[in-house]
């Protein structure tokens, strides 16, 4: 069983375990953070980003002023963003049968996967999982073709030239395989091949392994996956959350008696407690308002979002924020708001039963009738002539590179008065910050992950008791900044096997039993034999026959009768001789009664020889050897048959034949 881990950030899993004869690629997470490294695209036309100079090297021998820019004291590439993708090289990914999906932020590098590297298997995945990722893809889309650049930048990327450049561009990992975004036609096609599957429902992977996706808790249809044979069961844990949230609860109990448990996707920000954040961020958007300003929140189109408008509903009226305007800005604001309403199986229960009643599960469908909340598509047609201020704005994307929020940024980025919060801990905040400085909007760090902890997971991890933990190496030491917090790392015994991007594991486990079934006539005739009080054994001569990874015992085929002719045409058509099998032994030969078993046989001296195994006995008149061992007997006798087959049934006297 062997492990290739193709992604190096730890909650943006794409791994690939190979099991039993199936490759199964587990999530194939996106790695996004390489877009700090690119200049924003503005909406309209921005005079400052126009105007920046172009990078040279110090000594002027290396000139890339037309590919890079220097923005606040830093230097970024001045092109469409760019993604980094996971790992291509390490194997040979048209090989994968299967790709498991645990939640929508796992399958953003999804046709990166489906459309080029000759990917002909299934993806697995639950309905909401498969429709808010096709809004998060549709939108990035959105994002990128609507200010499309001209230029591309490449030089950069060159090994050499990547040595001279400043950080962080120097350190980017493996730059040369970064891509720019995916197409519609490459979303529509790679999501074609997506197989929904529901909470417990079983599937066969060609008889060898079933796979299983369990509730995690973490996002509406988010998984983690039991992959199970008949003898051996591996638990993958991606992105599970313990807090009462939205989506269903997160089902512990399935993940006992692993024998590997593969762990990755825990929290971001082990050391913010996610209500807290909720309170920092309800405040400081009263506080913000209540001065005049304006609130900027960079989020996604889905997830958190739900709990931040939640959170808003029972707070707006106790603040006084009740003429207030929230504006939710996305291509996919509408679907998304729409969707998480009518995914209700797939909802908590107290949500659920909403339903019923009937009432909408989530409140932000009363914020939208009673015109609290607006959503547009984007800040051009309706947004422009509707936009009264101080408000509050919902947008993407997250980074500050791309979307709606770069507006924004440009727009209210000059005046105190305002606020940006960040709740969405994928990005460090200073480096989205970065390209706009100097920026005298306040800005609020108030990162909401709703991920297993470290205490968490190692509570979890006593109570499901794994034989073996397999995770990124990131979560084995505590974080650079906080190098004295060993409360920030998973201390498990026997130690956790850890991975980084580009390692292949192989994990220690052996397979030891496969299942092979009886067909009812052979076992009919079988004749089972007592070996012991309460123990009965029985021969069996059969046919084994293997297909679709499944084992069957069948009776032996009969010869076919003798074709009535006098000639025989050729040798070959002789009927095959099936020879009857001959009988099993078992039992022990005891050495005293043996000897004088001999010595009644007139075999009276015997030199006896203790072995690591037994006992050697030296026939010495008869210059013979008999060794008696736990597992065999041999009889070593030269040119004397008679004394040979004497030797030989005096032995079986001490055994069973079956």
């Amino acid at each position: 069983m062997k492990l290739y881990c193709l992604s190096g950030h730890p909650t943006l899993p794409c791994n690939v375990l190979k099991f039993k004869s199936t490759t199964i690629m587990l999530d194939c997470g996106l790695d996004t953070t390489s877009v700090l490294n690119f200049l924003p695209l503005p909406l309209v036309h921005s005079p400052r980003l126009s105007k920046l100079p172009g990078w040279v090297y110090k000594d002027g021998t290396i000139n890339l002023e037309k590919e890079l820019k220097e923005c606040a004291g830093r230097v970024f590439v001045d092109s469409q963003p760019e993604f980094c993708l996971p790992e291509k090289e390490l194997l040979d990914l048209s090989t994968i049968d299967v790709i498991l999906i645990s939640n929508y932020h796992c399958m953003m590098a999804l046709p990166y996967i489906t459309e080029h590297t000759g990917f002909t298997g299934t993806v697995y995945a639950t309905e909401p999982t498969l429709q808010i990722g096709r809004l998060l893809m549709e939108e990035l889309v959105n994002f990128m073709e609507r200010v499309p650049k001209a230029q591309s930048a490449t030089c950069w990327k060159n090994k050499e030239m990547q040595r001279m450049l400043p950080a962080p561009l120097k350190d980017a990992v493996d730059v040369w395989t970064w891509k720019r975004c995916y197409s519609m036609q490459e979303v529509n096609s790679a999501l074609s091949k997506v197989q929904l599957v529901g909470y417990s429902q079983k599937v066969e992977l060609f008889g060898a392994v079933q796979v299983s996706p369990l509730s995690s808790g973490y996002s509406l249809g988010s998984s983690n996956w039991i992959i199970q044979s008949h003898h051996e069961k591996v638990s993958y844990v991606s992105g599970s959350s313990l807090l009462t949230t939205h989506p269903q609860p997160m089902d512990q109990s399935s993940l006992k008696n692993s024998d590997i448990l593969i762990l990755t996707g825990l929290t971001q920000m082990p050391t913010a407690n996610p209500d807290g954040m909720l309170g920092e961020f309800c405040s400081n958007l009263a506080m913000t308002i209540r001065a005049g300003g304006n609130v900027l929140v960079p989020c996604y189109s889905s997830g958190v979002i739900y709990d931040l408008l939640e959170c808003l509903y029972q707070f707006i009226d106790s603040a006084n924020l009740g003429t207030t305007p929230f504006y939710f800005i996305s291509p996919v604001a509408n679907s998304s708001l729409e969707f998480s309403q009518i995914f209700a199986e797939w909802l908590c229960h107290n949500k659920q039963s909403k339903v019923y009643l009937p009432e909408p599960p989530f409140p932000h469908a009363e914020l939208i009738q009673t015109n609290k909340l607006k959503h547009y598509p984007s800040i051009h047609g309706d947004f422009s002539s509707e936009f009264r201020q101080p408000c509050v704005v919902f947008t993407g994307h997250p980074s500050l590179r791309f979307g709606d929020v770069v507006h924004f940024m440009e727009l209210w980025g000059k005046s105190s008065l305002n606020t940006i919060i960040f709740t969405e801990p994928d990005f460090s905040y200073l480096d989205a910050l970065a390209p706009y400085q100097p920026l005298a909007m306040k800005c609020v760090y108030c990162p909401i992950d709703t991920r297993l902890n470290f205490h968490q997971v190692s509570k979890l991890l006593k109570e499901v008791q794994p034989l073996h933990v397999v995770c990124p190496e990131q979560y084995t030491q505590p974080p650079l900044t906080q190098s004295h917090r060993s409360d920030l790392m998973l201390e498990l015994q026997p130690h956790p096997m850890p991975y980084r991007r580009c390692s292949v594991l192989n994990l220690p486990f052996r397979r030891r039993y496969e299942r092979v079934y009886i067909l009812p006539e052979l076992a009919n005739s079988l004749v089972p034999s007592e070996i012991k009080p309460g123990i009965s054994v029985a021969t069996v001569s059969a046919v084994l026959h293997s297909k679709d990874n499944k084992h069957t015992l069948q009776s032996v085929p009969k010869p076919p009768p003798a074709p009535p002719s006098k000639k025989r045409k050729r040798v070959m058509e002789e009927p095959p001789v099936v020879m009857a099998p001959k009988p099993l032994l078992s039992g022990a030969v005891p050495l005293e009664m043996f000897l004088s078993t001999l010595q009644k046989h007139g075999i009276t001296e015997v030199k006896v020889e203790e072995t690591t195994d037994g006992h050697i006995l030296h026939l010495q008149a008869e210059d013979t050897l008999i060794q008696l061992e736990e597992d065999g007997t041999h009889i070593v006798c030269d040119n004397n048959e008679p004394l040979r087959t004497t030797l030989r049934d005096l032995v079986l006297r001490f055994l069973q034949k079956l």
